[in-house]
């Protein structure tokens, strides 16, 4: 990666960390190093307010270069501070949200005389708003993405159950070049590549924040497919997760096995009606509630909203921003007053599940512009029968 997109990055998270009174920044988690320092590494980036960033670097032990330093173990920090002639910062920011307690605690008590703060909110803040070098990974991205869906009709087989479908899409998508790991911000959400979700599998609550749920092939991992056998007169959703060039870009479309009743298609048609009001909203300093509020009325007048973001358990948005983690801000749900700003990327996902069909509904990944919003997964939204010219499982 460039020297010159490093330093842009980092003087992002510095600006911020000047608001606060923070002199430096020790940052360790992967998410954050592959954002600062442009690779994951086992080791510590030292970011100070006013001078270079510094790696303390355990693993691998071939890295070289001038602010690259060897390290055992985080206890040795203060010393080679030092011998660099580097000040012990006043007050330090750690990643308190990511870390585990033991880590947080540790690298705390290698600073006895430092106030330590939870830096992850300003880390993830810099973050939210994208470089043009990240919404061009985005832009390739959706490419590939898109590439990937349009593959899928043609290793439809009839007979095919969604965990045998949903293996057969993994495998497009990584021929296309997709890295294959989901990443998501906390300990409390799993997922394989994405999800595909068949028939009324879809009304089926998870205990992660997804906006569909599925009952998962164990309870070990209760998302996504379930075994279902595909049948004539159920939608399929494939909700893969994009991950290309490290960005998390996001992508839900709908396949049908047959024709499916009137109402389905009406419902979908509602779905990209929310999509395109919202996105015509979504131009700097809209509201995030607001575009939220936008959907419930319109879903609510068109009949749908006891069957919308879910039957029974209903997730509580209708967007969330993506980035190098798939749940980054902003988020488009009650009562988030965050304003859309130009480089902001989020996706939008208004999707109904109609109980005895399945599924139905979009999600594309969204640039925040001067001017609006540009779309970042260019692939059709129709939805599309599996079974023309399919052959027998």
């Amino acid at each position: 990666m460039l020297q010159s997109e490093l330093t842009l990055r980092r003087d992002k998270i510095r600006s911020l960390m000047a608001q606060e009174g923070i002199e430096a920044a020790l940052i360790t988690c992967n998410v954050n190093l592959l954002y600062t320092y442009g690779r994951i590494v086992g080791g510590y980036l030292y970011l100070p307010l006013n001078a270079p960033a510094r790696l303390f670097v355990k693993r691998p032990n071939t890295l070289k270069g001038e602010y690259v330093h060897p390290i055992r173990k985080p206890e040795q920090l203060p010393e080679l501070l030092k011998e660099n002639g580097l000040p012990i910062p006043a007050k330090l920011m750690l990643e308190g949200d990511e870390l585990t307690y033991t880590e947080y605690t540790r690298l705390a008590a290698c600073f006895p005389e430092t106030t330590v703060v939870n830096g992850t909110p300003l880390i993830r803040r810099a973050r939210c708003i994208k470089t043009e070098m990240e919404i061009e990974m985005f832009r390739r991205s959706g490419i590939a993405h898109t590439k990937a869906y349009e593959q899928i009709p043609s290793v439809y087989v009839s007979g095919m159950t969604d965990r045998q479908l949903s293996i057969e899409i993994e495998r497009l998508m990584r021929l296309e070049g997709c890295l294959g790991i989901f990443r998501t911000f906390g300990q409390n959400m799993e997922i394989f590549m994405g999800s595909l979700l068949a028939g009324d599998n879809a009304m089926t609550p998870s205990p992660y924040d997804f906006a569909l749920g599925g009952e998962g092939l164990d309870s070990s991992i209760p998302v996504g497919a379930n075994g279902t056998l595909l049948q004539p007169g159920q939608s399929v959703m494939v909700d893969m997760g994009g991950n290309f060039y490290g960005y998390m870009g996001d992508m839900s479309r709908v396949f049908s096995i047959g024709k499916l009743p009137e109402k389905a298609y009406a419902a979908h048609q509602v779905c990209l009606d929310i999509q395109e009001a919202v996105i015509e909203s979504s131009k700097p300093g809209a509201v995030c509630e607001d575009l939220y509020n936008m959907a419930i009325g319109m879903v609510t007048k068109a009949g749908f909203a006891d069957y919308f973001m879910g039957v029974g358990q209903k997730a509580k948005f209708i967007g969330h921003g993506v980035g190098l983690e798939i749940n980054e801000t902003p988020i488009l749900a009650p009562r988030m007053k965050q304003e859309l700003e130009p480089g902001m990327v989020f996706a939008l996902e208004p999707k109904i599940v109609l109980p005895g069909v399945g599924p139905l509904g979009i999600e594309n990944s969204w640039v925040v512009t001067e001017s609006g919003a540009e779309k970042l997964t260019p692939c059709e939204e129709r939805i599309i029968d599996l079974r023309s010219g399919a052959s027998q499982f």
